[in-house]
């Protein structure tokens, strides 16, 4: 493997070619919390923003009242809202330690990099906002943004946070705690994470981003973690060579339960808690994650 556009590390120039494979792809359909049209309405629902106030008329709805407005003028005022014209989605980025590895084509962090540019590619073919962030108190997300301007900016922060792992990583639990805070109803958040930082969040949190949002979580795993090969492998760790014998019956099912079960656990069970769950190998075409049609498990 070359050290650059070759695996090890991403590169903008081939997350900007993915734009014509995602292109290639049918548009999908908004989900169910995604809400177009033109009217202003005193109704206010997912995936509603607010639009402007005018006078109160009986049969307004009274929490909808603009109390700051009315205050200021003497006279009942009440919040009118529209539908969104734009969905946001939101590429939620693992930095974990764990992904920067891999033994065929690519690195998972590379891959991860690649899954995410499709999936900006995606939103912006579906007229979608599109922003980036990861488990950081010390880089802002990329703040929200449509087209080809939307998709690059997301890109650029992917090659920084792909190329090698960065120092300040806090975790995946902090990447959702701050996407928490940038998410509104009938957003779509794409989350790109090793098995193991998917396993450290509790599957019961799972439910209250998923009642409000269309949450996709893709899990990167390399060959040789699925696979390995029942004979002696040996690893470099520090200053010390160690050596795993995969033979054994006994030290492959440590390595199976290690690698193997937590991905199959999220799987199995995010799809039970309204979250469709992907699993994308690093030799995998980089696009196959992307669901063709309804939300079931799969294993590209």
């Amino acid at each position: 493997m070359a050290i650059n556009g070759d695996g090890i590390a991403p590169t903008l120039a081939e997350l900007v070619a993915l734009r014509a494979t995602a292109q290639r792809r049918k548009p999908a359909r908004h989900g169910r919390h995604s809400i177009t049209g033109p009217a202003a309405s005193t109704l206010r629902g997912r995936g509603m923003e607010y639009a402007e106030s005018r006078e109160y008329v009986p049969g307004d709805d009274v929490r909808h009242i603009d109390w700051r407005l009315t205050a200021r003028s003497g006279r009942t005022h009440t919040k009118l809202f529209q539908a969104e014209r734009e969905r946001l989605t939101l590429i939620v980025a693992d930095t974990s330690p764990l992904l920067y590895f891999g033994t065929r084509v690519r690195f998972k962090s590379t891959q991860a990099a690649r899954a995410g540019a499709v999936a900006a590619w995606s939103a912006i073919r579906d007229g979608d906002r599109v922003a980036a962030l990861r488990g950081t108190a010390a880089e802002p997300p990329v703040p929200p943004a449509s087209g080809t301007r939307g998709a690059l900016r997301v890109l650029d922060a992917l090659v920084r946070w792909y190329e090698r792992p960065p120092t300040d990583d806090q975790g995946l639990a902090v990447a959702l705690d701050h996407a928490a805070r940038l998410l509104r109803p009938g957003s779509r958040m794409i989350v790109l994470a090793d098995p193991h930082s998917v396993a450290a969040i509790p599957q019961s949190d799972w439910p209250r981003w998923a009642a409000h949002h269309e949450i996709s979580v893709v899990m990167l795993f390399d060959a040789l973690e699925a696979s390995p090969p029942a004979s002696a492998l040996p690893f470099q760790t520090g200053g010390s060579r160690v050596e795993l014998d995969l033979a054994d019956a006994a030290q492959r099912q440590r390595w199976q339960r290690f690698f193997s079960e937590p991905m199959q656990a999220a799987v199995r069970g995010l799809p039970l808690r309204g979250v469709r769950a992907y699993a994308l190998r690093g030799d995998a075409p980089s696009e196959s994650w992307l669901p063709a049609g309804a939300p079931t498990p799969q294993v590209a």
